[in-house]
């Protein structure tokens, strides 16, 4: 087979791979609005956003105190871990001699490979009853923001240091031969240089948040309310889906569907900001 022949099937492959992925995420988005059309006919989508609570038994469906129970936990946790992440980045390239940089790596990489019921769980026995001593209940908007901050932080760090691992090294050596310090060199030349790969990193930790279940059932309290202190119990969106998907019938189990839409126009609306931040990138 020549050079060119081969080139040619990997690209019909690669084609191939490209459309088998995309049809899959079609075909999910196609399945939920299936799913959640009923609800969204009987019940109208205004509903889902203007009833006095949520109880799908007696024909309440409120969806807002969990999707602001999500967005709270969610920009809570990235931020912790945003300004945690990538400054152990910056320690592992710039400070920590090359053995201490290979083993933090390989700790936050390890991190990273937690189950979440692990994270859950530990959070459940160690991280509530501290907090319940500091302020009760415990399980709560707070305990939920820890613990996906930890969740998310291997995320930001392990792509915050691929991405400072692609500044040019040249770039490095002449600003130091300028006489710059080196935290000038990394807030002036480095972190700049890295940036898209940085709003990278925090956008595919802010998926990962959005998307977190078993922990944030675990440690937040599942009362479906609107927090006003950090240490009021919340439900998530994911953890109201994982709890009653069970038993739910009718309009409930749509309604359910209806929250699985929401999630992924949230997921959705990410993708096109991190898109249009590449753009704006490659253009500048």
């Amino acid at each position: 087979m020549s050079p060119s022949q081969s080139e040619t099937l990997t690209l019909w492959a690669l084609r191939g791979v490209a459309s088998i992925a995309g049809t899959v995420v079609l075909f999910i988005i196609a399945f939920l609005f299936l799913e959640a059309l009923p609800a969204l006919k009987e019940i109208g989508p205004f509903r889902f956003f203007n009833d006095a609570s949520w109880h799908p038994t007696d024909g309440d469906f409120n969806l807002a105190p969990m999707l602001l129970g999500t967005l709270l936990a969610t920009l809570g946790a990235l931020a912790l871990a945003t300004p945690l992440g990538i400054l152990s980045a910056v320690f592992i390239h710039y400070y920590a001699s090359p053995t201490l940089g290979r083993v933090y790596r390989r700790l936050i990489g390890l991190l990273a490979g937690i189950p979440s019921v692990v994270y859950g769980f530990w959070a459940l026995v160690v991280l509530v009853p501290i907090i319940g001593r500091i302020h009760p209940p415990g399980p709560s908007l707070c305990a939920g923001v820890l613990i996906l901050a930890l969740m998310i932080l291997p995320t930001i760090a392990l792509l915050a240091d691929a991405s400072l691992t692609r500044v040019p090294p040249q770039t490095l050596q002449g600003a130091a031969a300028l006489g710059l310090s080196r935290w000038s060199i990394i807030t002036g030349i480095a972190l700049p240089a890295a940036k898209a790969g940085l709003a990278t990193s925090i956008i595919l930790a802010t998926g990962r948040a959005l998307g977190e279940t078993m922990a944030l059932l675990m440690v937040s309290g599942n009362v479906v309310q609107i927090p006003l202190t950090l240490f009021d119990p919340i439900r998530t969106l994911t953890a109201n889906i994982a709890l009653e998907m069970a038993y739910a019938m009718g309009n409930h189990r749509s309604a359910l569907f209806v929250s699985g839409l929401v999630l992924m126009a949230i997921i959705a609306a990410l993708v096109l900001f991190s898109e249009r931040f590449s753009k704006g990138e490659m253009s500048v």
